[in-house]
């Protein structure tokens, strides 16, 4: 009898215990909230240049504080800095373009009319049906469109600009962060492996998959993504195409989206060239479309990435472009890692059900 009052005891105290972890964690959760990005990007960070601390460690051992210091300085030369000259650029440019549409000297309804002129007559009832088959309905949507969309762009600078001193807290606290995960990552994996309740295997499953899944979304889409609206820029400003630099962030950003990619800013911007008469400039962007700026993809992507990810195209495309409706640009690598840890996580249940091992 006492030994039933004791095993009931015990079982009551493990249920408080672990209303309590679920309660406190949910608590130190919301804490950390506000800082969400700050810590996301400190992981992505020290996964990345984990492999350039081992590095520097080799050469300098029992020196681990020289050595994420140096890793760190790496990060702000090669990424930080560059990125802000890069956002710097992209919105004095973008604020050239909107001052320039907003004064009449770049006219939206006047370039659609150049471009329904170009177009063959079978296509004007298809424009009827969506109601920009004259130059009225086409001002009102094209100007009102573009500056949009332009006014967009400068919101969020102006907004990034208003919250200056808030971005860079955040920055200094995904710097400092990074530093200490990437000098102490390995104690901390061993820390999670020992209080996480899951078999050693399966929990290595879902790390290295995490792993595997933040290094090939970085590689092979930001990284492709940056050579692509590099490339994309420069080609369209060897075309003396307006705002190449915001042309070439668009591109960038239309590559992250898989199936889709940069065909989604080229392919219209050359067929607008191609029926307003300026025919050689349309074929080289469709050259360089198909056969420059398309091969990056088709040869960097499987260099740096492979077939690690192990995740459909068509998930990655849905994940992908849900991560962004939810979580805005951070969603480009939040949404191919809940799909990587979905995946892992049904094989493990599938490993168990089955009575099988998990595999990596």
């Amino acid at each position: 009898m006492a030994a039933g009052k004791g095993d009931r005891a015990d079982s009551g105290s493990r249920w408080t215990f672990l209303v309590l972890l679920i309660a406190i964690s949910i608590a130190f959760a919301a804490i950390l909230w506000p800082f969400f990005a700050a810590i996301l990007w400190a992981v992505i960070v020290a996964i990345l240049f984990e492999p350039v601390y081992r590095r520097l460690l080799a050469r300098m051992p029992k020196r681990r504080n020289g050595a994420a210091l140096l890793t760190l300085l790496l990060i702000l030369g090669m990424v930080i800095l560059p990125a802000a000259i890069l956002g710097l650029a992209l919105v004095n440019e973008a604020a050239g373009v909107y001052q320039r549409i907003q004064s009449g000297e770049i006219d939206p309804a006047q370039i659609w009319a150049g471009f329904q002129a170009g177009m063959p007559a079978w296509l004007d009832p298809w424009l009827d049906r969506l109601g920009i088959g004259n130059i009225a309905a086409a001002k009102a949507m094209l100007g009102g469109g573009a500056s949009e969309g332009v006014r967009a762009i400068l919101g969020q600078a102006l907004s990034i600009g208003q919250s200056l001193f808030s971005l860079l807290i955040k920055l200094m606290v995904m710097l400092y962060l990074a530093f200490f995960l990437i000098r102490d990552g390995e104690g901390l994996q061993q820390r999670i492996r020992a209080a996480v309740p899951l078999r050693a295997e399966d929990l290595q499953l879902l790390i290295d998959r995490f792993t595997v899944v933040v290094r090939a979304t970085i590689k092979g889409s930001i990284v492709v993504a940056i050579i692509q609206g590099l490339i994309g820029g420069i080609v369209l400003w060897a075309l003396g195409i307006e705002a190449a630099l915001l042309w070439g962030v668009l591109m960038g950003a239309a590559s992250l989206l898989p199936a889709v990619g940069t065909g989604l800013v080229w392919v219209p911007m050359a067929a607008y060239l191609l029926v307003t008469g300026s025919i050689w400039q349309g074929l080289v962007l469709i050259f360089c479309g198909l056969f420059v700026i398309g091969m990056v993809d088709n040869v960097l992507r499987p260099v740096l990435v492979g077939r690690e990810t192990r995740i459909p195209d068509y998930v990655v495309l849905i994940v992908t472009l849900g991560g962004l409706q939810l979580f805005g640009f951070h969603g480009i690598v939040i949404g191919p890692v809940i799909a990587a840890m979905f995946i892992a996580v049904w094989d493990i249940a599938t490993n168990i059900r089955t009575g099988s091992v998990a595999a990596d």
